[in-house]
C-alpha cells in the first residue's frame, strides 16, 4: 500500500464535527433560446431541475463521500425546504444529523438557473433570513453541539453568515474544543476574523481574505504578509487562502509558505468547491497529514468538484485518480477480485455501444505468445476482459509448485498492458461463470484450441457473438520457461 493509500484509508476512520449554515440548493437546467422582449435578459427553456444539500450540509456530504463520519449540526425552518433537507440527510448513513428548528425563519434556499450547454449560471434567486439566530435558538444550538465535541477528531465551522454561527456559538465551540485538544478549522464569512479567535486554521477565499485584511491578495508575498496580521489577531496556527484557478496559498505561523497551483481542469461549476476543500482538509489533518499533504489533497479534491455540475461530492477513487500518476492506477482501476462486481464496467461499456471481448488463462509468466493473443483479442473489440485463474485454480490445473506468481502479481502485470481493459479473477477451473455474466461479443483463444474446445462458445454464439482463434507463437510456453528457471529441460 502506498503512503497516499494509507492516508486515504486513515481518513475513512476519522469523525468530523461540522457546524454551519444548511441550505437547499436547487439547479434548474435549460437552454438559452432567445432574449426576452419584456427585459434585456435571456430566456431559458427549462429541461430539468435537481436539488442538493447545500452550504454546510454539502461539507458534511463531502466528508461522508470521502469515507469519513460526520456529526452535523444545522438550522432549518418549519417549511417544505426544511423537511426536504431532513429527509435527504436521513438517507446519508455516514452523517449523524442534529437539526434545530426555528419556526421564525425560512430554511435557506437557493435556486440557480443554469445554461446546460455552456454550464453558465444565468440567475440565482435566494430565500433566506440572513441574520443571527435569537438567543433561545443560540442556546439550543450550543446544547446540541457541545456534547458532540468529545466524539469528534476535528471540528469544522462552515460559516455562510445565515445565522447559525453567531459570536456566542463560535466562542462556545472553539473554547470547548481547545479544552479537549481538538483542532478547529473555520471556513469564515465574517470580515471580522477576530470572532474566530483560537481556531487552528482559517480558510477564506481570495475575496474574503482581501476584504478582511484590506490587502490586494494578488501575490504570495502580499498574502503572506497580511496572513501574519490575521494569525496575530485571531491567534490561529495557519491561514489558507483559496485562489480559484491559481491554486491555494497556506501561511503557517511556523514554517515556510506553501503554494500549490490549481490543477488543469475543464471547469463546469464552482458551486460548493469550497465545501469540498474544507471537508478534504479536515479529514486529512485529522488523519495526521502535515500541512503540505493536506493542502495537496484539498487542492485535488477541488479540481474534481469543479469538473462536475452542481454542488458536487468527491469520492476516494476520484481523489486517487487526480493525485496519483496514471500508470499507478492500473491495478486499482482494472482488477476485479474473484466474485467481484463486473456490472458497473459492463453497464457503462454497453451504454456507450462498445463491443466487448473476452479471453482467459493463467498467465503465470507473461511471454510473447501471450502478448500476441492479447493484442489480437483487443484488436477485435473495443474493450477486452481477461479472465485470470486464481491461485487455487492454477494449482488444480498445473499441479504443485504453480503458480510461480500469486494472483495479485499476475493481475497487476496484465492490468499494466494497454491492450487489457479489465482483469477478472475467477476461482473455478473454467471461466464459464464469468462468460455467462459478461456475455461478450467476441471470445478469443489461441489457435491450439478448436472452436468446440473453447469454454463458453455456446453462450457467446447464442447471443450473436463470435469465437476468434489466434495463431500462437511457436516456441513460447510458460511451462518450458518454468522448467528452464528451475534447471529442468525445455
Amino acid at each position: 500500500m502506498s503512503d497516499f493509500d494509507a492516508l486515504l484509508h486513515a481518513m475513512t476512520r476519522q469523525t468530523v464535527l461540522c457546524v454551519g449554515d444548511l441550505m437547499l440548493d436547487e439547479f434548474v437546467y435549460g437552454e438559452v433560446s432567445r432574449i426576452s422582449p419584456e427585459a434585456p435578459a435571456p430566456v431559458i427553456a427549462v429541461k430539468r431541475s435537481e436539488t442538493d444539500i447545500g452550504g454546510a450540509g454539502n461539507v458534511a456530504r463531502n466528508v461522508a463521500s470521502l469515507g469519513g463520519r460526520c456529526l452535523f449540526v444545522g438550522l432549518v425552518g418549519d417549511d417544505d425546504a426544511g423537511r426536504t433537507l431532513r429527509a435527504e440527510l436521513a438517507q446519508e448513513s455516514l452523517i449523524e444529523t442534529v437539526l434545530v428548528c426555528d419556526p421564525a425563519r425560512p430554511t435557506t434556499r437557493k435556486v440557480r438557473f443554469v445554461s446546460e450547454h455552456f454550464s453558465t449560471h444565468m440567475l440565482r434567486a435566494d430565500w433566506e433570513l440572513a441574520k443571527p439566530a435569537s438567543e433561545a435558538i443560540e442556546q439550543k444550538l450550543i446544547d446540541a453541539i457541545l456534547p458532540l465535541i468529545p466524539r469528534a477528531d476535528i471540528v469544522l465551522l462552515s460559516d455562510y453568515a445565515k445565522g447559525v454561527l453567531t459570536a456566542r456559538v463560535i466562542r462556545n465551540i472553539i473554547d470547548a474544543a481547545k479544552k479537549l485538544g481538538k483542532r478547529v478549522i473555520v471556513d469564515p464569512k465574517s470580515a471580522n476574523l477576530a470572532i474566530y479567535r483560537g481556531a487552528t486554521l482559517l480558510k477564506p477565499n481570495r475575496k474574503e481574505f482581501s476584504e478582511a485584511t484590506r490587502s490586494r491578495a494578488d501575490s504570495e508575498k502580499n498574502i503572506a504578509a497580511a496572513a501574519q496580521e490575521i494569525m496575530q489577531l485571531a491567534d490561529c496556527e495557519a491561514v489558507l487562502v483559496t485562489r480559484g484557478e491559481q491554486g491555494m496559498t497556506l501561511v503557517p505561523r511556523a514554517g515556510e509558505v506553501i503554494q500549490v497551483p490549481g490543477h488543469p481542469v475543464k471547469v463546469r461549476d464552482f458551486s460548493g468547491a469550497g465545501d469540498t476543500v474544507a471537508a478534504a482538509l479536515a479529514l486529512a489533518l485529522a488523519a495526521a497529514a502535515d500541512w503540505e499533504t493536506a493542502l495537496r489533497i484539498a487542492n485535488a479534491a477541488a479540481a474534481v468538484a469543479v469538473s462536475k455540475q452542481g454542488a458536487a461530492i468527491v469520492t476516494p477513487a476520484e481523489l486517487r485518480r487526480r493525485i496519483l500518476p496514471h500508470a499507478s492506477l492500473a491495478a486499482e482501476e482494472k482488477i476485479v477480485a474473484a466474485g467481484g462486481d463486473l456490472h458497473a464496467h459492463l453497464a457503462e461499456w454497453r451504454r456507450q455501444g462498445l463491443r466487448i471481448g473476452f479471453t482467459n488463462g493463467c498467465f503465470d509468466i507473461l511471454h510473447p505468445g501471450h502478448v500476441k493473443v492479447l493484442t489480437a483479442a483487443r484488436a477485435a473489440c473495443d474493450r477486452l476482459i481477461v479472465g485470470l485463474n486464481s491461485d487455487a485454480s492454477v494449482k488444480r490445473l498445473k499441479g504443485e509448485g504453480r503458480p510461480v506468481q500469486d494472483e495479485r502479481a499476475r493481475a497487476e502485470v496484465l492490468a499494466a498492458l494497454e491492450a487489457v481493459d479489465l482483469v477478472a479473477i475467477f476461482e473455478q477451473d473454467t471461466p464459464i461463470e464469468l462468460i455467462t455474466r459478461a456475455k461478450p461479443s467476441v471470445l478469443v483463444k489461441g489457435g491450439d484450441y478448436t472452436r468446440e474446445q473453447v469454454v463458453g462458445h455456446e453462450i457467446v454464439e447464442a447471443c450473436g457473438g463470435e469465437v476468434l482463434l489466434v495463431d500462437i507463437l511457436q516456441g513460447h510456453s510458460t511451462t518450458s520457461l518454468v522448467d528452464r528457471a528451475r534447471g529442468g529441460k525445455a
